[in-house]
């Protein structure tokens, strides 16, 4: 639904890339090349976002990066839709609805920086968790967010590289 209200797939890619995790950042060639892009389109496209004040920009010698602006009056709207986008919402609910007691819900992965592939990594931590509702939840998820998920079960809290997605520590 997202990609009919934005109908620039280059612009929607990049606001996933960026406000999926706002420690995403990245510079014009790297985006050109991970998106199999020309480096024109892409360029346009992070003035766009720039000028809109939603990116900014950070120059490190020759070499600019940019990220989310996460001082934007629309950071958190902005990231929320993305998320919703990508079905994250309603995985987690899903997951948090009768899975057990759950510690932590990580994403990792691709999608964790930023990259869309299709395919959703989710480490799920906590005691006695419900095995049986995970594989049912495997197949109902996909269909609902059309996209294909990898769960990861685990004891121990994660400490790697990811998003944090659920956190009954923080309360994230």
């Amino acid at each position: 639904m997202l990609d009919s209200l934005i109908t620039s797939k280059t612009r929607l890619r990049l606001l996933v890339k960026f406000f999926v995790n706002h420690h995403t950042q990245s510079h014009l060639r790297g985006l050109a090349e991970e998106f199999g892009e020309s480096t024109n389109a892409i360029r346009k496209e992070l003035n766009n976002l720039t000028q809109a004040g939603v990116l900014v920009k950070e120059s490190d010698k020759n070499k600019i990066s940019y990220k989310a602006n996460t001082n934007h009056p629309f950071y958190t709207n902005i990231r929320d839709i993305i998320r919703k986008y990508l079905g994250l919402d309603k995985l987690l609910e899903q997951i948090l609805e009768r899975m057990g007691e759950v510690d932590q819900v990580m994403l990792v992965g691709d999608l964790s920086r930023g990259v869309d592939s299709g395919k959703i990594d989710v480490v799920v931590v906590g005691e006695d968790l419900n095995q049986d509702y995970i594989k049912g939840l495997k197949s109902r998820i996909e269909e609902l967010i059309e996209r294909k998920v990898v769960f990861t079960l685990s004891n121990d809290r994660y400490e790697e590289e990811g998003l944090v997605l659920f956190d009954s520590t923080v309360g994230v």
